[in-house]
């Protein structure tokens, strides 16, 4: 695991746990997740979410060039992600059956699952890397503890 790596995810979960008890409102945090993880993270060229919305995964807060207003269902990366309800990692886009084009700069990318508080998917954090085979499991494993803040502390706070 790349302790850097990891300590950056660190420093960026400390500073979200400061903010968020401000508000319960997940479409504030997700913005706010996707402002400091953009400016935060070093290669990451794309950094959003998108959301289920009447079986549709529809383009929620995000940083970076224009995005992909809806995705084709059962289709691409995020798709997969929600489906398999698993954080996917895909070092080369090209390679990933079905990827969907937003940005054709776009060379990898990472895709993790966001729960509500009863475990059901309702979305997708999506980042995009310019770079080949840019993300880990360091990457994983801190985006998912970032994602997971949008609804665990709501939960906790209306307890």
């Amino acid at each position: 695991m790349n302790s850097d790596q990891k300590k950056r995810y660190e420093r960026i979960q400390s500073q979200l746990t400061t903010l968020f008890p401000k508000t319960t409102n997940p479409l504030a945090r997700m913005a706010s997740i996707a402002a400091l993880l953009y400016h935060k993270i070093p290669g990451f060229s794309w950094c959003g979410f998108y959301l289920l919305h009447d079986d549709e995964l529809v383009i929620g807060p995000y940083q970076g060039p224009l995005a992909c207003m809806v995705l084709q269902r059962d289709t691409g990366v995020c798709w997969a992600g929600i489906n398999e309800k698993r954080s996917i990692i895909v070092p080369d886009v090209h390679q990933f059956h079905g990827h969907i084009a937003c940005d054709p700069r776009t060379r990898s990318e990472i895709v993790v699952p966001v729960f509500n508080g009863q475990e059901n998917p309702i979305g997708v954090l999506d980042v995009d890397s310019t770079r080949l085979d840019h993300f880990s499991e360091t990457d994983a494993r801190g985006l998912e503890q970032i994602a997971s803040l949008i609804y665990a502390m709501s939960d906790a706070e209306q307890t």
